[in-house]
């Protein structure tokens, strides 16, 4: 199991779907330009987070997707941010 430290959160990213409303084919190698931010669902995090107290798991927030790195364990993906790049909670 992964647990964050050094001010890490570990994050997961809703992935929006691609379709055209117009039902334009585009080309096999078209890449939609991503977003730079983007809300993303909190996994876990490093007791050290700035903002410990105000997380809860599931809690939702908008990040600068610049800043999210993605990493491999044991075959499993997962994404971490430093707190630094977190720009707010998303209230629901």
């Amino acid at each position: 199991m992964f647990e964050p430290l050094n001010r890490y959160i570990q994050i997961e990213v809703q992935q929006n779907e691609q379709e055209t409303e117009t039902g334009i084919l585009l080309p096999a190698d078209f890449v939609p330009k991503e977003e730079r931010y983007t809300s993303a669902r909190i996994v876990s995090w490093s007791p050290d987070v700035r903002f410990a107290d105000q997380l809860r798991p599931g809690t939702q927030i908008l990040i600068d997707t610049s800043m999210a790195e993605e990493i491999s364990i044991n075959g499993v993906t997962t994404r971490v941010i430093l707190d630094n790049y977190v720009l707010g909670l998303i209230n629901r």
